[in-house]
C-alpha cells in the first residue's frame, strides 16, 4: 500500500478518535442532564440498568403497536385523579377514623378505596346484620355507616370494594381459604344488592373482589376468569337492581406474568373475561399499578416484565375486544420504601424516592394516559404497627405512620396536589376536574352531546378557566341560532372574540382556541359575549394538541449529542471501508501469498 493510501486511512482513523473524544466530553459534560433523560425513557436509575432498558425498549419496537384508541372521549376518565386505599374498618376509635379521613382530605385527596368486607358485616349466617363477636351484640353497620358519613363531611367520594366472604357462605368454611369465593354467587349478589341498597345515593362507585388472578384472592385453587365472570355478573346485575346510577369497577388485576394454576397473567385474563362475556358488566376496568424495581418513567412494553406501563397492554386488551370507551382506574399504586433489614420482596427505594416517584407517576397519568381516571395510592396509613413488628414489607408503602406521623411521600402529595390543575393530552369531556366554571352555567342532559350531557350558559360574562399541557387547544362546541361569542384570553393576552352562531342546533362544532403555542403550561379564559343573534353558548369537550409527551423537542444538547453520533457512525464507517478495501488490494496483488476466496476482512 503506497503511503498516501496509508495516510487517508489515519486521517480516519484520527477523526473518528476525535469524534469520539468530543462525544465523551459531551456526554461527560452533561452527564446529569443525560442520566435525567435515560431515566424519563426507562425508570432506571443506575447506568448499567438504563442501558440493559435500553435493549428490551430496542426489542419492543419488533413488537405489534399497541392500540390505545387515544382519539375519544371516555366516561369516568376525566375525574379528579387523586385517591388513596384506607383501612378505616379497622380503625376502632371513631375520632382516629375522623382523623384519617381528614388527613386524607388535607393531602388533596378526592377519593378513598375502602374495603366493605362482607365477613365483617353479614357475619354469622345469611341477612343477620348483627355482630355477636363481641359484648354487647351491635349493628353490623354502625361503623360503615360511620364511614360513609364521614366521606360526606369531607367532601370524599368512596369507591367501595366488596369481596372477603364469611366462612358460612363455604360448605368448608375457611378450609379453602379465607379469601376464596361463596359456594353459591347468588349469596355474594344478596349482599351486594343489600349494600347498594342501604347505601343508594350516597356511594355510587363499587369495585366487585380484588386480584382475581393471583393467589390467594381465589382460594385454595387455580385462578378462574371463567368463574370470576359468573361471580361479577351476579353481582353487578344485583348491584344495578338496586341502584340504577351504580357505576361498577371489575376487580382490580395484579401484574403477573404466569400462566397458572395459582397465578395468572392479567393479560391472559382479562382476555378470557371478555370471552366468558364479561364487557357488559363492568363499566370501569382496574389494574394495580405498582412499580416495583423501576420508576413511573419506565416505558418498556415487554409482556414478560412487570412495571408501571403495563396499564398500556391491559388498555390494548380491552380496546381489541371492543370496550375502548371504557375507562382504566388504578387501584393500587406506590413504591416500597422498606430499609435494607426488611426483604424488598416489592422493590426497595429510600423515602425520597418513593416520594418523587409518586408525584412523577400522577404527572405521567396527567400528561400521557386520557384513559385513566383514578389512581389510588396504596396506602394512608394502618390502624398499628403489627406490620412492622412482624416485618412484612407491606408496610412500607404508607404515607402516614400508625401514630399519624406524615412521612415524605405524604408531604410531597399534599403539595403537589395543591398545584397541579391543569388538562393533559388528549381528549375530555367538558366536566374535566380541573375546569373552572364562574357564572351561571348549568348542566344539559342531551343524547346528542358527546357523552350525554354539555355545559351551557346563557348570561354574558359566563367564563370557562383552564390549563393545559400542550401546543394547542379546540373547543367542542353545541351552537344554534341564539349562540353569541365568545371571548378568549391565553396566557393573559386577549385575543378577538369568535362570532358562533350557526342558522341551526349545531352538534360537536370544533373550535381552535390556541394553536402552534410553544409545548408547556398553558392558561385560557373563555367568556360569553353577547353577540347580534343571541348571549348562549355549549360546551362539549375539548382536545389538548401537541406533541406527545415522548419523545419530547429536541434540545440543543439533544441536536449536539446526536449530531456527534452521527458524525461517530459516518467517519467510522468510511474508516472501515477504506480499510476493507486496501485488504481487498492486497488480497488480489500478484505478490500476495494468500489466494483469494471472495471474502473481504
Amino acid at each position: 500500500m503506497s503511503a498516501p493510501k496509508r495516510h487517508v486511512g489515519y486521517v480516519y482513523t484520527l477523526l473518528a478518535l476525535a469524534a469520539l473524544g468530543v462525544l465523551a466530553l459531551v456526554g461527560w459534560t452533561q452527564r446529569a442532564f443525560w442520566g435525567t433523560w435515560l431515566f424519563n425513557l426507562t425508570g432506571e436509575e443506575a447506568p448499567g440498568a438504563q442501558v440493559k432498558a435500553l435493549t428490551d425498549l430496542a426489542a419492543d419496537q419488533l413488537r405489534p403497536r399497541l392500540n390505545l384508541a387515544e382519539d375519544r372521549f371516555i366516561p369516568y376518565a376525566d375525574v379528579n385523579p387523586f385517591g388513596v386505599n384506607v383501612f378505616l374498618e379497622q380503625e376502632v376509635e371513631p375520632a382516629k377514623r375522623e382523623r384519617v379521613v381528614r388527613m386524607a382530605a388535607e393531602a388533596g385527596f378526592r377519593w378513598l378505596r375502602q374495603e366493605f368486607p362482607w365477613e365483617d358485616i353479614e357475619i354469622h349466617g345469611k341477612g343477620d346484620f348483627v355482630d355477636r363477636r363481641n359484648d354487647p351484640p351491635r349493628s353490623a353497620w354502625e361503623k360503615y355507616d360511620h364511614i360513609v358519613d364521614l366521606a360526606e363531611k369531607y367532601g370524599m367520594e368512596l369507591i367501595v370494594r366488596l369481596s372477603n366472604p364469611p366462612a358460612w357462605s363455604r360448605a368448608r368454611g375457611d378450609a379453602m381459604g379465607p379469601y376464596a369465593p361463596p359456594d353459591n354467587f347468588q349469596d355474594f349478589a344478596d349482599f351486594v344488592y343489600t349494600v347498594v341498597s342501604r347505601y343508594k345515593g350516597r356511594v355510587r362507585y363499587y369495585q366487585i373482589w380484588n386480584e382475581p388472578n393471583i393467589y390467594p384472592e381465589w382460594g385454595e385453587q387455580p385462578v378462574n376468569p371463567e368463574a370470576y365472570t359468573e361471580l361479577l355478573k351476579a353481582a353487578a346485575t344485583a348491584a344495578r337492581q338496586a341502584d340504577p346510577n351504580v357505576v361498577i369497577i371489575a376487580g382490580a388485576l395484579a401484574a403477573n406474568i404466569e400462566y397458572g394454576p395459582r397465578d395468572m397473567s392479567d393479560v391472559l385474563f382479562l382476555q378470557r373475561m371478555y370471552r366468558a362475556g364479561a364487557a357488559p358488566y363492568f363499566d370501569i376496568m382496574s389494574v394495580q399499578g405498582y412499580g416495583l424495581w423501576s420508576g413511573p418513567t419506565d416505558r418498556r412494553l415487554t409482556p414478560r416484565v412487570v412495571n408501571f406501563s403495563r396499564a398500556m397492554l391491559i388498555r390494548d386488551v380491552m380496546v381489541r375486544n371492543g370496550d375502548a370507551n371504557k375507562p382504566i382506574w388504578i387501584s393500587e399504586m406506590n413504591w416500597n420504601a422498606a430499609p435494607p433489614s426488611v426483604e424488598p420482596r416489592y422493590g426497595r427505594v429510600d423515602l425520597a424516592t418513593q416520594a418523587r416517584y409518586l408525584v412523577l407517576a400522577y404527572e405521567r397519568i396527567l400528561q400521557e394516559w386520557p384513559w385513566v381516571g383514578v389512581a389510588n395510592v396504596w396506602y394512608l396509613k394502618r390502624p398499628d404497627d403489627r406490620w412492622e413488628r412482624e416485618g412484612k414489607p407491606e408496610a412500607y408503602f404508607q404515607l402516614l405512620t400508625p401514630d399519624f406521623r406524615p412521612l415524605p411521600a405524604y408531604e410531597a402529595i399534599r403539595r403537589y396536589t395543591a398545584r397541579a390543575r391543569y388538562m393533559g393530552w388528549g381528549y375530555h369531556d367538558q366536566s374535566y376536574w380541573a375546569v373552572e366554571y364562574i357564572g351561571p352555567w348549568t348542566t344539559v342532559e342531551d343524547p346528542q352531546a358527546i357523552l350525554g350531557s354539555y355545559a351551557r350558559a346563557d348570561t354574558p360574562g359566563a367564563t370557562v378557566r383552564l390549563q393545559f399541557m400542550g401546543t394547542g387547544l379546540d373547543v367542542y362546541l353545541v351552537t344554534g341560532p341564539d349562540t353569541g361569542r365568545l371571548s378568549l384570553r391565553v396566557d393573559g393576552q386577549q385575543r378577538r372574540a369568535i362570532d358562533l352562531s350557526t342558522p341551526v342546533q349545531t352538534y360537536r362544532r370544533v373550535v381552535t382556541v390556541v394553536d402552534r403555542a410553544p409545548y408547556g403550561l398553558h392558561t385560557v379564559e373563555l367568556t360569553l359575549v353577547a353577540g347580534p343573534q343571541g348571549q348562549s353558548i355549549g360546551i362539549d369537550g375539548f382536545v389538548v394538541r401537541g406533541p406527545r409527551p415522548w419523545p419530547r423537542y429536541l434540545t440543543w444538547d439533544d441536536l449536539l449529542f446526536w449530531t456527534g453520533v452521527v458524525l461517530l457512525f459516518t467517519v467510522g464507517r468510511r474508516a472501515r471501508e477504506q480499510r476493507e478495501a486496501e485488504k481487498v488490494r492486497v488480497d488480489v496483488s500478484p505478490t500476495s501469498s494468500l489466494p483469494f476466496s471472495g471474502e473481504s476482512g
